[in-house]
């Protein structure tokens, strides 16, 4: 496992709220990564996790703190809530076993959407993809899911129906 990317670290203030900190997620991040997921509603987990199919525990949680950072890349965004830091967004990619290409996903709590830490985190996420030399990045997503739609449209990412499911798009980002 590769060491974690620390100066990959940057805080930024969002449209409305608390400063943010846009981080590489670290594994001991597993407790507010698993608060983080509970704490999502139901549309935004199906929308996630792309309606639900997969089951959140606690080695899954684990798994996703885990990142071999010499392919892929997690980003977290959090911010201090009470004294304590709260995650509110996680974007990551990883890098198909080809490296012809990387898959993005995205999430940003319920109460922390349309405050442009979405945007800002895929920026980055495609700004480290771009310095690490992948050439394409691409994300199956909900068709329903209006804003990222959206949001991947403004970042310049061609939407297709995805090939084999009828309710997703596909998001293709040439990155060369």
């Amino acid at each position: 496992m590769a060491a974690i990317p620390l100066e990959l670290t940057e805080s930024f203030q969002p449209v409305i709220g608390a400063a943010v900190t846009l981080r590489p997620l670290q594994p001991g991040d597993v407790d507010i990564e698993t608060a983080f997921v509970e704490g999502l509603s139901a549309e935004t987990r199906a929308s996630r996790l792309l309606g639900g199919a997969v089951k959140v525990t606690r080695a899954y949680i684990e798994r996703l703190t885990r990142v071999d950072y010499t392919r892929d890349m997690a980003l977290a965004a959090t911010v201090m809530l009470e004294g304590h830091e709260t995650l509110i967004g996680v974007a990551r990619y990883a890098l198909d076993a080809d490296d012809a290409a990387c898959e993005f996903a995205l999430v940003v709590a319920d109460a922390w959407q349309r405050r442009g830490i979405g945007r800002r985190m895929l920026e980055k996420l495609i700004a480290i993809a771009r310095a690490r030399r992948v050439p394409a990045m691409y994300g199956d997503l909900l068709a329903a899911n209006r804003g990222i739609i959206l949001l991947v449209g403004r970042l310049g990412f061609k939407l297709t129906r995805h090939p084999a499911e009828p309710q997703l798009s596909r998001a293709v980002l040439d990155l060369a």
